[in-house]
C-alpha cells in the first residue's frame, strides 16, 4: 500500500495518456495522494477536468500562473512530493529531461526537484529506436531516474514494436519498488535471467530447459528489498516482475552488451543459463534436410559474462554471484567454477532430471562462499530468492 505517500503525476502528450486516469484512480485505491501535472500536449489527449475528477486534486498547467505560485510555487511543487512520475513519457519531455531544459511547468519541475523520479515512455518505435532517444535514456539511467517499460506491441501509429507504454500494474510495481524502503535501499542490483537463444538459421535455435523463474524470484525479491533492479532476460516462459527495469535479449552476444551497459551495480546476480558455445556462421536460409547428409555446424564459444565481469578491473560490482547448474558432483564442481570464474559467490544446484528442478517449482541450492558451502534445505523458487535477496543486503551493510 501507499498510505500517506505524494505522487507528483506529470502527463506527457500522447495518445496512451488515458492510461494516466486508470493510473491516478489505482494511486489513490491504495492510499496515496495524486497531484496532477498536464502539458500543453497532455491536453489534447486528456481534459483538466477528468484529471481533476480523479485525482481528487488542482490541476497545475502553467508556469507562470500567478495564482499557482502565490499558493504553492513550482520549487516547492516539485519538492513536495515523495516520488515524482512522468507517464507518458514522452520523447520529448525525456529529451528537455536529459538536457537539462526548464521551458514549460513540466519540465522545470523535473529540473527543481530533489526526490526520485521515475519515467514510463511511450512513443514511436522509431522514435524509441532512434539513436538520441538511446542516448537520453542513458543519461537519464545515469542520472539516477528509473525507467519502466516502454512494452512491445501493437500501436495506435499502427507498427508494432517496443514503445508502448507499460501497462498500470506494472507501473504501479514500479512505483512501489521505488518508494520501498528497506535494506537495499539506494542499491542498484543487475540479475540475468533465463535461456539465450542461438541462431543456426532463420528457423531453428540452440537453447536449454531454463524457465527463468528463479531469476525473475530474484528480481522480485531484490526489488521487495528496496533494490533498483536492473533485469536483464533472454526469451524466458516466466514473465519479468513488475517494478524492475526489465532489459530483453535474445543472444549471449546481445545479454553481455545489456550488463555492459546497466552497470556500474553493487551487486550483479548471473542467473541466466548462458548457451556455451553458438554457431560460428548462421545461415541466411532455412538449413534443407538432404537424405543420407547431415549438416555440418561449427561452433564459436560465447562470452563468458560471468568470468568477464568478475575480472573487471574497474567498476566491479561489490558482490558477484554466480549459478552453477550441474547433473553430478555439485559441490565439487561449483567450487571449482568459483575460482575459475574469480565470482564471490556461487548459487549452485542439482538439475539432472530426477531432481526435477530445471523448469520446476523448487530449488534446492548449495551457497559456495569464500567460507565454504551452505546447503539450503528445498524450497520453493520464491523462498530461495528472498533468502539469497537478505543475504545480499547483509553482506552489503557490512562491506
Amino acid at each position: 500500500m501507499l498510505n500517506g505517500k505524494t505522487i507528483l503525476l506529470i502527463i506527457g502528450g500522447g495518445i496512451a495518456a488515458y492510461k494516466s486516469l486508470d493510473l491516478m484512480r489505482r494511486l489513490r485505491d491504495q492510499g496515496a495522494r495524486v497531484v496532477p501535472v498536464l502539458t500543453r500536449a497532455a491536453e489534447e489527449f486528456v481534459t483538466p477536468l477528468s484529471v481533476s475528477a480523479l485525482a481528487a486534486e488542482k490541476v497545475y498547467r502553467d508556469l507562470f500562473d500567478l495564482t499557482d505560485e502565490a499558493e504553492m510555487g513550482h520549487i516547492q511543487l516539485s519538492r513536495a512530493a515523495d516520488l515524482v512520475v512522468v507517464a507518458p513519457a514522452t520523447a520529448d519531455l525525456l529529451a528537455k529531461m536529459a538536457n537539462g531544459f526548464a521551458g514549460d511547468l513540466a519540465s522545470t519541475l523535473l529540473m527543481a526537484t530533489d526526490t526520485p523520479v521515475l519515467v514510463a515512455p511511450a512513443m514511436n518505435v522509431r522514435m524509441w529506436e532512434h539513436p538520441a532517444m538511446q542516448r537520453n535514456i542513458a543519461t537519464l539511467r545515469g542520472d539516477g531516474v528509473r525507467v519502466v517499460g516502454p512494452e512491445e506491441g501493437a500501436m495506435a501509429c499502427g507498427e508494432f514494436g517496443p514503445g508502448r507504454l507499460s501497462e498500470v500494474p506494472d507501473i504501479l510495481g514500479a512505483i512501489r519498488a521505488t518508494l520501498a524502503e528497506g535494506p537495499l535501499s539506494g542499491r542498484h542490483v543487475l540479475v540475468t535471467s533465463g535461456p539465450t537463444h542461438e541462431p543456426i538459421d532463420p528457423v531453428r535455435y540452440i537453447a536449454n530447459r531454463s524457465s527463468g523463474a528463479q531469476g525473475a524470484a530474484i528480481a522480485a525479491a531484490l526489488r521487495d528489498l528496496g533494490a533498483r533492479v536492473s533485469f536483464v532476460t533472454g526469451p524466458a516462459r516466466v514473465p519479468p516482475p513488475a517494478g524492475v527495469e526489465v532489459i530483453a535479449v535474445e543472444t549471449a552476444r546481445e545479454m553481455k552488451a545489456a550488463v555492459e551497459a546497466a552497470l556500474p551495480a553493487d551487486a550483479a546476480v548471473f542467473a541466466a543459463a548462458v548457451a556455451d558455445w553458438r554457431v560460428t556462421a548462421e545461415k541466411a536460409g532455412k538449413i534443407k534436410k538432404e537424405q543420407g547428409k547431415l549438416p555440418v555446424l561449427d561452433f564459436s564459444e560465447n562470452p563468458d559474462i560471468l568470468a568477464q565481469v568478475s575480472r573487471m578491473a574497474e567498476g566491479r560490482p561489490r558482490l558477484v554471484i554466480g549459478f552453477a547448474a550441474e547433473t553430478d558432483d555439485v559441490i565439487a564442481h561449483a567450487t571449482a567454477k568459483r575460482a575459475r570464474k574469480g565470482c564471490d559467490w556461487i548459487v549452485a544446484n542439482d538439475v539432472s532430471p530426477a531432481t526435477g528442478i530445471m523448469g520446476g517449482t523448487e530449488n534446492a541450492v548449495t551457497l559456495i562462499t569464500e567460507r565454504g558451502a551452505d546447503a539450503w534445505p528445498r524450497m520453493t523458487k520464491e523462498q530461495v530468492a528472498r533468502q539469497l535477496a537478505l543475504r545480499i543486503a547483509d553482506h552489503l551493510s557490512q562491506h
